[in-house]
């Protein structure tokens, strides 16, 4: 009887010659899929690779486009580790990007929560006002940045780097679409319980949107600390510049001395590698979120 069943259950060659053709497109296509992905995959990490390969030449390897050096070194690391400039603008960074991080991520989601929550006449014209500064290129606001700056004496100066970034347009977009998925009654409900609309924001709406604030704060700190221009149009002193911008100063002071600029560009790369890979989950999550609202 075993041995009935177990014939019953193994398919005859006529049903695999069935089944075949239909499989070979699909695992085709799966193929195709993945050595596409692999190209791009490995189009996104040469830039990278070179970076780290021309880091390990000497400076007349610099020029050669072997990816693996004739003689590799480490002394372009140790030249700038041991250059105690390069500690003070990594420390610059950190500073400027963490504070603007924090700063923007509170500031977008109060605005967000208010033109998303309350109910006043102008706020869908305020809300249109502010994503319409999305389309001015930042070079046009250089100029009323730099003025303003120079006004209030914040040139030279950590905040006069700060100020720029401590609110955004997108995070406000994004904060506010995603308060719309936070449901009225919870709000009226913690109204109902006595808290006021700082207590409301902050237990209630914020703890819901979580994966738009780890995506919001991934952003924005990225973007602070790869900014260059206009840390390099508000800083005059070295002891004030950003790390982007005290790696190009090796440029000028060791004639484009490309080996140490890829050093220090490596280096660099470390935290942005180690934010990404810690909250990347709350950026996909982000996204998916966002696109099923949309």
């Amino acid at each position: 009887m075993a041995v009935t069943e177990d014939i019953k259950i193994k398919p005859s060659s006529e049903e695999l010659l069935k089944t075949g053709p239909s499989r070979a497109p699909r695992n085709m296509g799966q193929i195709i899929r993945f050595l596409l992905l692999f190209a791009g995959g490995i189009l996104m990490v040469m830039p990278i690779a070179f970076m780290i390969s021309t880091s390990l030449k000497w400076p007349h390897e610099v020029y050669n486009l072997n990816f693996i050096p004739d003689e590799p070194t480490i002394e372009n690391y140790t030249y700038v580790l041991e250059d105690g400039r390069f500690y003070w603008w990594f420390l610059n960074s950190l500073i400027i990007a963490v504070i603007t991080t924090i700063c923007s991520v509170i500031f977008d989601s109060l605005v967000g929560y208010t033109l998303c929550k309350f109910r006043f006449p102008g706020r869908y014209i305020i809300f249109i006002a502010i994503l319409s500064t999305l389309m001015i290129p930042t070079e046009m606001l250089v100029i009323p940045w730099y003025l303003m700056s120079q006004q209030f004496g914040w040139l030279d100066t950590y905040w006069g780097i700060m100020f720029p970034g401590l609110m955004t347009a997108f995070g406000t977009f994004l904060m506010k679409q995603f308060f719309e998925t936070v449901p009225d009654d919870f709000i009226e409900a913690a109204r109902i319980d006595g808290l006021n609309e700082l207590q409301i924001w902050w237990t209630v709406a914020m703890p819901l949107v979580r994966p738009a604030l780890a995506a919001l704060a991934i952003f924005v700190f990225l973007g602070n600390w790869t900014a260059f221009i206009w840390p390099l149009i508000v800083t005059n002193s070295v002891e004030m510049y950003t790390l982007p911008v005290g790696l190009s100063s090796f440029g000028d002071e060791a004639d484009v001395a490309w080996e140490l600029i890829m050093t220090g560009a490596a280096i660099s790369t470390i935290p942005t590698l180690v934010v990404f890979l810690i909250f990347q989950r709350f950026i996909i999550r982000g996204v998916v979120m966002a696109g099923l609202k949309g």
